[in-house]
């Protein structure tokens, strides 16, 4: 059975953060609001949980996704190889809309789909999520929309789109609480070089100010090192 939850309302902000914990903890998947737009979200831990959540998308394996964590600290745990410049763009950007592709840690038993060993981490800055995150842990999180259709930016606008595939919404307001959705960037940190893979609401340049040797999507290593002095 679905539940929804208000959370603008103190009572049934608690009553719905419980709801979630249950949810997660029973391998159902919950809606939740984020800095960018609203998520669905499973344990990342439970391969049962992931498969759920592709499921209700309509998206298969291979498209897994990304995993939120609660702080930085939490980094080392799920990944390995860590570059310093990826550290720098955690550091700098997190909490906020950058996602990072890192190497996961080989000892971890997950299944988030056909991610050739990597793992998209991601701290969002929404302290709504950040508390469920606090009470689950990292949670696989992708955004609550049928595959192909536009992101939702309600608790209802999820609801409309996926249904009884999730057991728990959670209702914050619209997500952004001001202008337009724009997904988060993504940032391949598994090479050479650092690559922005996805354009979102973090541009190049603003990225290049703290790792200069960024790449753009398609631009190759030996082009970007030509063109530095």
């Amino acid at each position: 059975m679905t539940s929804r939850f208000d959370c603008q309302d103190e009572t049934d902000r608690a009553a719905g953060l419980d709801a979630a914990r249950e949810a997660i903890a029973s391998k159902q998947c919950v809606v939740l609001p984020t800095d960018t737009v609203y998520g669905i979200a499973a344990d990342a831990f439970s391969p049962q949980a992931v498969a759920t959540l592709l499921a209700a998308k309509g998206r298969g394996r291979t498209m897994p996704p990304p995993v939120l964590i609660p702080r930085l600290a939490t980094l080392d745990g799920l990944a390995t190889g860590i570059s310093e410049q990826a550290r720098h763009l955690a550091s700098e950007f997190w909490p906020g809309p950058l996602t990072l592709i890192l190497r996961a840690q080989p000892s971890l038993t997950w299944d988030l789909g056909e991610t050739r060993g990597t793992v998209a981490l991601r701290i969002p800055d929404d302290a709504l999520a950040r508390e469920i995150l606090d009470a689950t842990g990292p949670l696989a999180v992708s955004s609550a929309n049928r595959s192909g259709r536009p992101a939702a930016t309600t608790a209802a606008d999820a609801e409309e789109q996926l249904g009884e595939s999730v057991a728990v919404y959670l209702e914050d307001g619209r997500r952004p609480r001001e202008g337009e959705a724009v997904p988060s960037t993504i940032v391949d940190c598994t090479g050479d070089a650092p690559r922005v893979v996805r354009l979102g609401a973090l541009g190049v340049e603003e990225l290049r100010r703290l790792v200069p040797n960024l790449l753009e999507p398609g631009e190759e290593l030996e082009e970007e090192t030509a063109r530095r002095p």
